[in-house]
């Protein structure tokens, strides 16, 4: 047999070989984040459950999962243990903002160009008078005549009432 005819199979054997060796890497990290768990860490299963680690055990571990519930997992079950910030985030809805100290950006770009001064004369002046934004209450419109309201009663007399499936009906 030449080369030419054993490339493909030895191409495909250094291929099965990389595949089962990063399916061995991420199976010995997993197993390393579960045996670093430890009592108090947040862990999420691979059910999409959230809880807090109570204890560890040889192969089990008992989780916290709200108050007077207590849960006992497998350790294969733990999909993630989850950092003190992003449990609080995620379960309690807790964020945890580095950018806290930074200034506050208002709304609208009216107040970055105001002085104090004419701030105050723009809010007094705001005062004066309401803004009609077109939308008329029940009350505010004028009442109308009493003759137009007449021949309105009589075309809801003209339409043919409704019965209950009498003779008539059929």
């Amino acid at each position: 047999m030449s080369l030419v005819t054993l490339l493909p199979f030895i191409v495909l054997i250094g291929a099965m070989f990389l595949m089962t060796r990063s399916a061995k890497k991420k199976q010995q990290q997993a197993a390393d984040m579960r045996n670093q768990m430890q009592p108090g860490s947040g862990v999420r299963t691979i059910g999409g459950m959230y809880g807090t680690v109570k204890e560890v055990n040889e192969d089990t571990v008992l989780l916290d999962a709200g108050p007077g519930v207590e849960l006992l997992f497998a350790k294969n079950s733990i999909g993630a243990v989850l950092t003190d910030d992003e449990y609080n985030r995620i379960v309690h809805g807790i964020e945890h903002d580095l950018k806290s100290d930074a200034d506050v950006v208002p709304d609208d770009a009216s107040s970055l160009t105001e002085t104090d001064a004419s701030a105050d004369d723009a809010a007094a002046a705001s005062d004066d008078k309401p803004v009609d934004l077109g939308k008329k209450d029940a009350d505010d419109e004028p009442a109308e005549p009493a003759v137009d309201a007449a021949p309105a009663e009589a075309k809801t007399d003209e339409q043919p009432k409704k019965t209950d499936g009498g003779s008539e009906a059929k």
